[in-house]
């Protein structure tokens, strides 16, 4: 199990500190429960945030009453929804409706394990780290429809379709934007990925023509893939109620609201790794790892704080000019890029 984990921030040295055993189940753990520290306080303040950055755009206060500038209002709502009943329905289906959530928040939790923090810090340095994060988020997917069909609501079950088909759909040009980036760099290893970026100002997405347009794609992609605004039509309000989680309260709906934001974050985390140098500084030096930290982070939040800006500026999409931007737009654009990138290398830069 060690073997996964590339540890750093001096997690060995502490170890040995402690006086602990070299195979002492301290680092894997400390390796998980940080970005777990780091979901749970992310997800507060980008509630915040957006609740904040919507009342400018819409020319209201927001949050005030609860701690100076409202700051505690968040940390409020997430009490009072911890301590509300947890209600399932009479006619769901139990098992699906409780371990739902759970797979939810699983999918999102376990991407966060091979996503390069630093060049000090990556919970699961795999030499297939992307394609990884794929397949484990894929549990999401599978997760939102046992939601939807186990409600036994028609509303859920509409949502839970829906968020179905579009994230299904928009994995193919997320996925042929992905591939771009890593024919520029010949190598899945998200550590690899970044470290070629060295030297590149703000990343290597504009080294080739065909980069840039993937990394366009990608940002409308992931927009999808985690049904934000204009891609919400899984949890349009004003149609579906809340769409698949329409019948979940309490702690269960608080795994449904951290996987959302959690999935933010990594998306954000993803683009920033694969086309902006990741941990490195926007001149593209190497930081070191805490420094590195920072950089990745700073750079994520703005991607992140791109998603809340576009949910309160632009109208929601309908169901056939969602599917027609993904299979007559973005596919065909992303598969010309992925083939254009590979000759770039070949016939170009060799």
């Amino acid at each position: 199990m060690h073997d996964l984990v590339k540890y750093t921030l001096n997690l060995q040295a502490l170890n040995e500190w402690l006086g602990l055993a070299p195979d002492s189940l301290l680092i894997p753990i400390v390796a998980a429960v940080l970005p777990l520290l780091f979901l749970i306080v992310f997800a507060l303040m980008a509630v915040y945030a957006e609740r904040k950055i919507s009342a400018v755009i819409q020319n209201r206060m927001g949050p005030v009453e609860t701690g100076p500038f409202g700051l505690f209002q968040t940390t409020a709502d997430i009490l009072k929804l911890i301590q509300k009943e947890d209600i399932v329905p009479k006619a769901a289906d139990k098992i699906l409706f409780v371990v739902a959530p759970i797979l939810v928040f699983v999918g999102t939790y376990s991407a966060l394990a091979a996503l390069p923090w630093s060049d000090g810090f990556v919970g699961a340095d795999l030499n297939v780290g992307i394609f990884y994060i794929l397949a484990i988020s894929s549990l999401v997917v599978a997760g939102l429809l046992m939601a939807g069909w186990g409600s036994n609501n028609k509303w859920s079950l509409y949502g839970a379709v829906r968020s179905t088909a579009q994230i299904v759909s928009y994995e193919i040009p997320a996925g042929l934007a992905v591939l771009t980036a890593v024919v520029a760099v010949g190598s899945l290893n998200m550590t690899t990925i970044v470290s070629d970026q060295t030297g590149w100002w703000f990343g290597h997405f504009w080294s080739s023509p065909f980069l840039f347009v993937a990394f366009i794609i990608y940002l409308i992609a992931s927009l999808a893939e985690v049904n934000r605004t204009p891609f919400d039509l899984p949890e349009a309000e004003s149609e579906l109620v809340a769409g698949y989680h329409t019948e979940y309260s309490g702690m269960k709906f608080a795994m449904f609201f951290l996987a959302e934001y959690g999935n933010m974050f990594i998306v954000s985390g993803i683009a920033v790794s694969l086309f902006l140098g990741g941990w490195l500084t926007p001149w593209g030096t190497n930081p070191g790892p805490v420094w590195g930290i920072f950089w990745m982070i700073t750079k994520s939040l703005f991607f992140v704080f791109l998603q809340i800006w576009l949910r309160w500026t632009l109208p929601r999409f309908r169901v056939d000019q969602l599917m027609y931007l993904c299979w007559k737009v973005l596919i065909p654009i992303s598969f010309a890029c992925l083939i254009g990138q590979a000759a770039w290398e070949i016939f170009i830069l060799n």
